[in-house]
């Protein structure tokens, strides 16, 4: 008989034990769970934005490259047909009498463009005078045929550009293109040149770095040119490209940057890639970039944060079990101890009382969750040092990114942190809460980042920029705006970014907006911005002293200039938070 009531306390025992388990899991290692999955899934989605990012910049800057690299032959081939038509040769380029003075003008050709490896006069006759730096790239089949093409188009009165080839042994990448020759508007021959992509292929190289691979291909899904000359030769269908296959499908004329994620077959195994393609709408090409998402992610670090926030969770999830079967053992001491004072009764030893131990037993075990919960406060604090880092590794990235911006210029050089230390100095004036400032100082910083789509010639340039080269200026900030727009978490930014050359009057760029039109964001920077550009050296300035900038802002306000946001800055210059010394502009940013 005694021994079942020992059998049922031991059931009771076991229950009592799950269930503290249970709890602890659910209370502690549940929640570290879904956080780790959070913060994997978070880091997942910043990767991929990252790379999107990078992709686009990288096609976008590659494809203006290669259109600037095919707008130069042509604008060179043309100053050629203009040369013939000047010497009256262009009426009939085939006359031996010309040989001499054609030979010698294509063999400047040749001299002044190393990229031209042969370059010919053909009259109508389909004779002419020719030049060449690599030997026999007249007898090429492949060159054969593609001049054959380019007279047929001159004939019609074209200009053509061929698709690439493969010359010669070494299997360099080339095409060809010609002009055709008009004389009282009657085709009188061709001018043609076969050019080497040699200098593309080391564009796609440079390009193509960290696992990621750039490359260009033809409105067929045909490779262009490719880093890999060995195994991706020019003509090689990639139409089974997800990437690829949706360029085929754009119109022609459409010039267009899209990202996209697919699948790619790679040792006969599914590879999760992500894409981006920027279309060449005048000659029908696209630049495709495209990197496998798992690379990325060891590149990135992933695997390795997965792997220790892993064994963090498992050993973190052994010690709660531990801990929680020592509380269990304690819990049942009281149920023990009532236990044997419940036999004593039923023997009828009324005398027998329970222990009254049952407070100190709750104490204990409370201390002991309570020591739980410190442990759980500490892990969670580690996780919030972490999530602060992750925020400061961000804002590394925008700094660099600045810095990279201003160090196209030397003249700008910490032109984008000034900015952002200005910005953030008169909204301290104004009051704006801490979410604002914050976001201010980012797009303080980024608000130049369209600078990298302006030729280096024009954002360089010493001297006062022609009213064209100002039209292409005036772009920045819009391509600030359209690279930042793919990352999500800088939605709130793009405003500063976009209109901090907008006035107050309405007579600013790029829309026009006026008055309350324009978000504050862009009123401070606006004035920030300008504000650094008096007091620094410019290749059109001198660095102006402070009150000077003082007298030119305030004399803007109100037309170019938000009224509040010029006194904020006149408040801070007499509050002396804003400073400047013969070499250094000191400012006061609140903490």
């Amino acid at each position: 008989m005694p021994q079942k009531p020992f059998k049922a306390t031991g059931m009771r025992r076991l229950r009592i034990l799950w269930i503290v388990l249970g709890a602890l899991l659910f209370t502690s290692a549940l929640p570290l769970w879904l956080y780790h999955r959070e913060v994997l899934q978070l880091s997942e989605e910043k990767l991929q934005d990252t790379e999107r990012l990078q992709q686009s910049e990288i096609t976008r800057s590659v494809a203006s490259e290669i259109l600037q690299f095919e707008s130069n032959l042509g604008e060179q081939l043309e100053s050629q047909r203009q040369l013939l038509a000047l010497t009256g040769w262009i009426q009939n380029v085939s006359d031996p009498a010309h040989a001499p003075q054609l030979n010698r003008m294509l063999q400047n050709v040749l001299q002044n463009n190393h990229d031209i490896l042969y370059v010919t006069t053909i009259g109508r006759d389909a004779k002419g005078e020719s030049a060449e730096s690599v030997k026999g790239a007249d007898r090429d089949p492949f060159v054969d045929a593609a001049l054959k093409r380019a007279f047929t188009a001159s004939v019609q009165g074209g200009n053509w550009v061929s698709g690439t080839f493969a010359l010669g042994q070494q299997n360099r990448p080339a095409i060809v293109i010609s002009v055709p020759l008009m004389s009282e508007g009657q085709f009188t021959g061709m001018l043609a040149a076969v050019v080497s992509l040699d200098h593309v292929v080391a564009r796609l190289k440079d390009a193509s770095v960290r696992d990621r691979t750039v490359y260009v291909v033809n409105g067929d899904g045909r490779i262009i040119v490719h880093p890999d000359t060995v195994n991706m030769v020019p003509g090689r269908d990639l139409s089974s490209n997800s990437v690829v296959a949706q360029f085929k499908h754009l119109p022609q004329e459409l010039r267009a940057t899209e990202t996209t994620q697919f699948m790619l077959e790679e040792n006969n195994k599914p590879v999760e890639m992500i894409g981006t393609y920027s279309t060449i709408p005048e000659l029908h090409w696209a630049v495709i970039a495209q990197r496998s998402l798992a690379k990325a992610r060891v590149d990135a670090g992933m695997q390795e944060l997965t792997t220790q926030a892993m064994r963090f969770v498992i050993a973190f999830t052994l010690i709660a079990l531990l801990v929680g079967y020592l509380s269990a053992l304690g819990i049942t001491r009281p149920i023990q101890g009532l236990v044997r004072s419940t036999r004593a009764i039923s023997r009828a030893e009324f005398h027998e009382r329970a222990p009254v131990e049952g407070a100190a037993e709750i104490s204990e075990l409370a201390e002991t969750f309570n020591g739980m919960a410190d442990d759980i406060e500490k892990y969670v604090d580690r996780l919030q040092m972490a999530a602060t880092e992750n925020r400061e590794l961000f804002m590394g990235s925008i700094r660099m990114l600045a810095a990279a911006i201003d160090e196209k210029d030397p003249y700008t050089r910490g032109h984008s942190g000034r900015v952002a230390k200005y910005s953030l100095t008169i909204a301290q004036e104004m009051g704006l809460d801490s979410e604002a400032m914050d976001k201010l100082r980012i797009s303080a910083l980024l608000h130049d980042v369209g600078k990298i789509g302006v030729d280096d010639n024009v954002l360089k340039k010493p001297g006062k920029l022609t009213e064209e080269e100002f039209t292409l200026m005036k772009q920045h900030p819009v391509k600030g705006a359209n690279i930042m727009r793919p990352v999500a978490q800088l939605k709130d930014m793009l405003p500063g970014i976009e209109l901090h050359h907008e006035r107050m009057d309405g007579q600013g760029y790029p829309y026009g907006l006026a008055g309350d039109q324009i978000p504050m964001m862009a009123r401070i920077i606006a004035v920030a911005d300008t504000f650094d550009a008096i007091t620094t050296n410019r290749p059109y300035q001198s660095a102006m002293d402070l009150e000077y900038a003082m007298d030119r802002i305030s004399q803007l306000a109100g037309t170019k200039f938000d009224m509040d946001v010029v006194h904020a800055i006149q408040r801070a210059v007499a509050a002396g938070k804003l400073k400047l010394s013969p070499s250094v502009v000191e400012v006061e940013v609140p903490v």
